[in-house]
């Protein structure tokens, strides 16, 4: 794996938050040894540079990625294909034409099929015109089933060789290792799917991810 990123020659520029999908990026970034700058932003944080960022991106998802030539890249999984194909060196994408294909798909499932269960379980009122708290918290409940339903399919599916990428970490392991923190997902998968929450794990302690989680989701104190 590459070293950090160094303060100098910043190219990328990542507008996000903490805890968010940013953090996948920023360990794609960091895998092949990019230098970028961070911008803090996001829809839900009024002090945060809401402005810039929708200017960039008007749903004002994030995280969002502008490249060293000014390009507007949007979605986790499409940043990482970016990276992956413009740094091939870094692995990110595996390392022949059938493991490339089976992580393009895994990149597309996580995205579809688990990061979406996450915005309706944070945002039920988006999905459904009834006000009823009951009725929100039905929608919340059974789209979080949904979501472990889905984590348990991709653990099927995706059982790591030694990595979810291949030989080495890459792209998959990022996009899986930070999504599946989130809405009770590793705790599920522990439970139901202990070889696949212990990859998660091996996942979380390679070089450079600590650092970025560390940064995303500080130790708490105390």
């Amino acid at each position: 794996m590459s070293a950090s990123p160094s303060t100098s020659d910043i190219g990328y520029v990542l507008y996000g938050t903490q805890g968010s999908g940013s953090a996948i990026v920023e360990i794609g970034l960091r895998w092949c040894g990019q230098a970028y700058r961070t911008v803090h932003a996001s829809s839900w944080e009024d002090a945060s540079a809401q402005d810039a960022l929708r200017a960039l991106n008007p749903l004002m998802q994030i995280p969002t990625l502008r490249t060293p030539e000014g390009d507007v890249l949007t979605e986790s999984g499409a940043i990482l294909m970016h990276l992956g194909l413009r740094f091939p060196d870094a692995g990110l994408l595996g390392d022949s034409t059938p493991r490339r294909d089976q992580i393009l798909r895994g990149l597309v499932y996580i995205a579809a099929n688990c990061y979406s269960c996450i915005s309706v379980i944070d945002y039920p009122e988006r999905y459904s015109t009834r006000t009823d708290k009951d009725d929100r918290e039905a929608i919340v409940a059974g789209t979080k089933a949904r979501l472990h339903k889905h984590w348990e399919i991709f653990a099927d599916m995706f059982p790591g060789q030694p990595w979810l990428s291949g030989g080495t970490p890459g792209a998959l392991d990022a996009m899986a290792v930070i999504v599946s923190k989130w809405s009770g997902a590793r705790k599920h998968l522990e439970a139901n799917r202990p070889e696949f929450f212990a990859l998660l794990q091996r996942i979380e302690a390679t070089p450079q991810v600590p650092a970025v989680c560390a940064k995303h989701w500080p130790p708490k104190s105390g």
